[in-house]
C-alpha cells in the first residue's frame, strides 16, 4: 500500500518533467527553425527587390559617376551600368538616394540604400565594411589649376613642395589619403562637400588647385565652362607605398547580400565579354584604358 501511494506521489511529477523535456526539445527545434528563416531572410535580398519591382541606390551626385541631371533624372556609368544588370535581375526600377559621399556606407549599414552606385574604389579598408562586386573601371587621378598653371603644380608632391599652394578636395574622398602620403599638409587642403564645391574654390581663388578622379574633373570642367580654368595634362600619378594609386571603382552591397552581389558579378561577367561594358563607359567620357582588365575585387581586398 505504501509502495502504491510512492508511486500516485511521483507520478505528477514524471508527467511535469516529460511535459517541460518536450517543451524545451519544441523550443529549440522552433528557434532553429527561426534562426533558418532569418538567415534566408538576410540571403534572399535579391528575392525581395524582385517582388517588390525597386531598388534604392545610394549616390552622391559625383558626376560621371552617379548623378542627376537637370531634368531630375538619375544617371552616370555606375547608374547605368546598374540599370542594365538589374533589369536583367528582374528589378526594373532604380530609386536614388543623394547623400554626401563620406556617408555612402553608413546608409548602407543602415539600410537606408540596398546598394551603392557611385563608382566608390575598392580599398582594402572599405572591403571590411561592405561586399564589393567585382571592378566595372580602372582610372587615375587629376588636377585643375588657374589658366597657365601659375605656381606650376602638376603633381601631389609638387603641391607639398609648395607650402603656400592649397588643393580643394571633397569630404571622404581617397584623394585626401593620397595628399598626405605626398606630403601635403591638412592646412594645404581645403575639404568640399562635393565637385562643384571645388570648382567654385579654384574660381573664388580659396583654392589654387582641385583634384578629382580624370573623368570626374574633365566632366566638371566641362560644365563649368570656364576658360580661365584648365586641366594638368602632365600630372604625375601619386605613388603610395611604392604603388601606383590607379583605382577600380565598383557597386557595393551590404556584407550578407552575397548571393545579390554574385548575381551582379554574372552579369557584369558577361558585359564585358560583349563589350556593352566599354559602349556605356564611353557614353561618360572613358575609354579602353579605363577599363578593369582581368582584376577582381579579391584581389584588390587582399583575401
Amino acid at each position: 500500500m505504501k509502495r502504491s501511494w510512492m508511486i500516485l506521489l511521483l507520478l505528477p511529477i514524471l508527467i511535469l518533467s516529460a511535459c517541460t523535456q518536450q517543451s524545451s526539445s519544441g523550443n529549440s527545434s522552433n528557434a532553429g527553425d527561426n534562426s533558418n528563416v532569418e538567415q534566408s531572410g538576410e540571403e534572399d535580398t535579391l528575392a525581395k527587390l524582385k517582388a517588390q519591382g525597386y531598388v534604392t541606390v545610394g549616390f552622391a551626385n559625383e558626376n560621371p559617376y552617379a548623378y542627376k541631371t537637370a531634368d531630375g533624372e538619375l544617371t552616370g556609368e555606375a547608374v547605368e551600368i546598374a540599370r542594365v544588370i538589374l533589369k536583367r535581375l528582374g528589378i526594373n526600377e532604380i530609386r536614388g538616394e543623394l547623400t554626401e559621399f563620406s556617408s555612402l556606407i553608413a546608409g548602407l549599414q543602415a539600410k537606408r540604400f540596398d546598394l551603392i552606385t557611385a563608382g566608390m574604389f575598392i580599398r582594402e579598408d572599405r572591403c571590411e565594411a561592405v561586399l564589393f562586386a567585382n571592378p566595372e573601371y580602372s582610372i587615375g587621378e587629376g588636377i585643375a589649376v588657374k589658366k597657365g598653371n601659375p605656381l606650376k603644380l602638376n603633381s601631389y608632391a609638387s603641391i607639398a613642395d609648395n607650402k603656400d599652394a592649397k588643393i580643394a578636395v571633397m569630404a571622404g574622398a581617397v584623394e585626401i589619403e593620397y595628399l598626405k602620403a605626398s606630403g601635403v599638409t591638412d592646412k594645404q587642403m581645403v575639404i568640399v562637400p562635393d565637385q562643384d564645391a571645388a570648382i567654385s574654390a579654384l574660381q573664388s581663388d580659396r583654392a589654387d588647385a582641385i583634384t578629382m578622379t580624370g573623368p570626374s574633373l574633365q566632366s566638371r570642367l566641362a560644365a563649368a565652362g570656364d576658360d580661365s580654368l584648365e586641366r594638368v595634362m602632365d600630372f604625375e600619378q601619386p605613388i603610395v607605398d611604392g604603388k601606383s594609386v590607379r583605382g577600380y571603382g565598383a557597386t557595393a552591397f551590404r556584407m550578407e547580400d552575397t548571393s545579390l552581389r554574385d548575381a551582379f558579378n554574372e552579369e557584369l561577367e558577361k558585359m564585358k565579354e560583349s563589350g556593352e561594358l566599354l559602349e556605356i563607359l564611353q557614353q561618360f567620357g572613358f575609354t579602353e584604358q579605363e577599363l578593369p582588365g582581368d582584376i577582381t575585387t579579391a584581389e584588390l581586398c587582399g583575401s
